[in-house]
């Protein structure tokens, strides 16, 4: 494991903080692809999603003087609203950088823990120089979404918990966006020494990071317009790039009528509400996108923030 991203320091400091979210299994999905699968439910998580694990970590990380500051970043949803949690817990104000496109309920949920929300174009403004610059003029301690050590750290507990639970699989299937949680349980899983493949799924509108693991260096693309908001990144982080080029063993793509598919099936199968990066996992196993599967088969369902109105929208 990286000498910087301890994900089992990361456990202890997330304990009666964050959920252990629970693990399903559903025959009808093993008979179905023809393996054992694990479900990682973090639909389950504080926020709605694994994003809390990254946020808390990193921000109970910091010096008291820089958090004292109040804690902002970008987002477009899950990591915005995991900050603002997160904030709140530690008792100090937070910032958070929304698109104008970005779902209702997740900008809802994200004012809700208390944030100050200030929108921007998904397409044309540059967020991280947003900001930073915001982050500058308040004085603020900026949180990254994904390209940071201990958010990296707090995102492989999912896997760790996963492993801990449900001991050695052959495979763990894990949604990808700038790559964090990938690069997370990726970590935890090379710590254990067991060989698991460790297979990314990213939509196929954003699949930077296939495309970039293909060519050995970063790839940058357009702003993805995909359904699986929560995955539309245009680049892989930097620091992600360097674990999952080392550590993953290959990332698949979905099509956006396979994860609503895979939303469908989480809903009327496994009676789970999951939004659409949220399901992408489940679609790269339901579509055969990942075949053949090995008999043991992790999957971590990364979120389910979606409203009622924007789930018909997409699956009805």
């Amino acid at each position: 494991m990286n000498a910087d991203i301890d994900v089992r320091s990361a456990a202890a400091r997330l304990v009666g903080v964050a959920h252990h979210t629970p693990v399903l299994r559903s025959s009808t999905l093993n008979d179905l692809v023809g393996a054992e699968v694990f479900l990682k439910c973090e639909n389950f998580q504080r926020g709605g999603a694994f994003k809390f694990r990254g946020a808390f970590n990193a921000a109970s990380r910091l010096p008291p003087e820089s958090v004292k500051k109040g804690l902002l970043t970008h987002s477009s949803g899950n990591h915005g609203q995991a900050v603002a949690l997160a904030a709140r817990e530690l008792g100090v104000p937070a910032v958070v950088l929304m698109p104008h496109d970005a779902p209702r309920s997740k900008v809802a949920a994200t004012v809700g823990y208390g944030a100050e929300v200030i929108r921007f174009d998904r397409y044309g403004d540059d967020r991280e120089l947003l900001a930073a610059t915001v982050a500058a003029d308040r004085d603020m301690t900026l949180i990254p979404p994904y390209d940071h050590p201990d958010v990296i750290a707090g995102q492989g507990t999912t896997a760790l918990e996963l492993f801990e639970e449900v001991g050695e699989l052959d495979l763990l299937v894990v949604p990808v966006g700038g790559g964090g949680l990938i690069a997370g349980c990726a970590l935890a899983a090379a710590d254990r020494q067991v060989g698991t493949r460790i297979v990314g799924v990213e939509p196929a509108a954003g699949d930077d990071t296939k495309r970039s693991l293909e060519a050995g260096h970063r790839i940058a693309i357009e702003v993805p317009r995909t359904i699986a908001d929560g995955q539309a990144a245009a680049t892989p982080g930097e620091l992600t790039f360097s674990i999952n080029r080392r550590l993953v063993d290959g990332v698949v793509v979905v099509t956006e009528d396979q994860i609503r598919e895979a939303m469908r099936f989480a809903f009327e199968r496994l009676k789970l509400v999951l939004e659409p990066s949220g399901a992408s996992a489940l679609a790269a196993l339901i579509s055969s996108a990942v075949h053949p599967l090995p008999a043991r088969v992790g999957l971590v369902i990364s979120g389910g923030n979606v409203d009622v109105s924007r789930f018909t929208e997409l699956c009805g």
